[in-house]
């Protein structure tokens, strides 16, 4: 843990000297119109966790990352090379040979389908929107169900192509209906999910109500254990020695009804109201909610909640790829969580037309000794172009805490997901960092997971 902390300061001290010299590069400016082909070049180091002991070791990556895009259509790949010196005189170097070559339980299409980056049509809220490739803050309706979703938390050792698709029915004349769909995996088809929703007030001559929206959900994880048998390190295989993995006894389903009516839409105040009832196998929860945007900038949010024994809100949330087989025991009662009423608040402020968002979000039971306990989930993006005389620089952070007991508890990484990216443009380079620390309840020994990169990209 020390070792992966001390490399971290060094990743984070090389990149300070790196955006200096890119500071000096002047910049371009970007040309518009038509069609776009480029081609991003890439030289750094990336770190990986070994499958055949767990530890971490660090590579050598080049970066060869083709892009096009064509009207609203785009698409990009990412062809790197990950490689490490192993001869004493530096003269013998090997490549990681599990970013192209197939073997134990990763199949050709896990392996080659994410060397697609991103496969995009249209941006989100158009009529049609599709995007397929990585998966970040995937949400459906209120997000009862699912809130925040993401498939990269296995990254960068084994990143995942997943795909959403948006249908308004705007799109071919009938604005009453609309549809949402996601799949986290295309190559497994393992967590699945659909809304369906509806505007039945829609075109008339009413004030709000033509605004209200009901909808139905249902999302499905056919494969609990799916990232058990990818993770091959020996202190899984230690924990599950036992279990048969190979297929579990039930698959995940949880459905339910939603709704949600914008009562204000000025631009001092934004005000919805909302509400959902969602089974999981025989257990109902629910809730009702408000949120909305204050004076252009205030961000804010609160919930009520109130599940029976053993159903989990917000069951495919954003640590849910972490937290599967957790979350599975709960599902199959194997765990019990007592029922009870909950709470859920979230606070904060967007500047500068969103090019500075800062949220946090606190959720959890109104009593003790439920099994359950609250979660913190905390976001920082800063965009290009705020900070004056590093009009490049931007940068994204994010802290997750579950299973919060006391309050020093806030300022712990157990129990955590944090990660960071920076960023620093001048004209066509790029110097990226990042880091990611991760808390694995499920592994023996050393629970920390610690992943961190560090390149230099040039645009073409």
């Amino acid at each position: 843990m020390r070792a992966m902390r001390r490399t971290g300061v060094v990743l984070f001290l090389v990149f300070t000297f790196l955006v200096f010299t890119v500071s000096m590069v002047p910049a371009q400016e970007p040309t518009g119109g038509g069609p776009s082909f480029g081609m991003d070049l890439a030289l750094g180091v990336v770190s990986f966790v070994d499958e055949e002991d767990g530890e971490t070791l660090t590579y050598q990556q080049i970066g060869f990352r083709p892009h096009m895009e064509i009207g609203r259509f785009g698409l990009g790949l990412d062809l790197g090379l990950n490689y490490r010196f192993t001869g004493g005189d530096g003269s013998e170097f090997e490549v990681r040979e599990e970013d192209w070559i197939p073997s134990g339980e990763v199949s050709f299409l896990e392996l080659y389908l994410p060397k697609i980056e991103y496969l995009r049509y249209g941006r989100k809220g158009d009529s049609l929107y599709a995007q397929f490739g990585s998966l970040s803050n995937t949400s459906l309706g209120n997000g009862f169900i699912m809130e925040n979703y993401t498939n990269r938390l296995f990254r960068p050792g084994r990143p995942i192509f997943g795909g959403v698709v948006d249908v308004d029915g705007t799109l071919v004349g009938v604005p009453q209906i609309g549809l949402e769909t996601m799949v986290a995996n295309v190559a497994a088809w393992d967590v699945m999910g659909v809304r369906f929703y509806t505007r039945p007030l829609v075109g008339m001559a009413l004030p709000v109500l033509p605004r209200l929206q009901i909808g139905s959900t249902l999302v499905v994880d056919r494969d609990p254990y799916y990232h058990i048998r990818k993770n091959e390190t020996p202190a899984y295989e230690a924990v599950f020695e036992d279990v048969d993995t190979s297929s579990p006894d039930d698959p995940v389903i949880v459905w339910g009804l939603d709704t949600r009516l914008p009562l204000l839409m000025s631009d001092f105040l934004r005000l919805d109201v909302f509400g959902d009832l969602v089974w999981q196998e025989d257990r109902l929860g629910g809730m009702v909610g408000t949120g909305g945007r204050l004076a252009g900038f205030l961000l804010y949010g609160a919930q009520i909640r109130a599940y029976q024994d053993n159903f989990v809100p917000t069951y495919f949330g954003g640590t849910y790829d972490r937290r599967r087989v957790e979350r599975y025991l709960i599902y199959t009662e194997e765990v019990e969580v007592d029922g009870t009423i909950g709470w859920l608040g979230r606070l904060g402020v967007s500047l500068w037309s969103d090019s500075l968002v800062f949220l946090t979000q606190l959720s959890g039971p109104f009593e003790t000794g439920t099994g359950a306990r609250p979660e913190l989930q905390s976001t920082l993006t800063l965009a290009e172009g705020i900070i004056p005389g590093f009009a490049g620089f931007s940068f994204d952070a994010r802290y997750e805490k579950f299973n919060l007991k006391n309050l020093e508890d806030l300022v712990s990484a157990e129990d955590a997901i944090i990660g960071a990216r920076f960023n620093i443009r001048s004209g066509p380079v790029i110097v990226r960092l990042s880091y990611n620390l991760m808390y694995d309840p499920l592994a023996e020994g050393d629970p920390w997971i610690v992943t961190s990169g560090l390149e230099t990209a040039i645009s073409f």
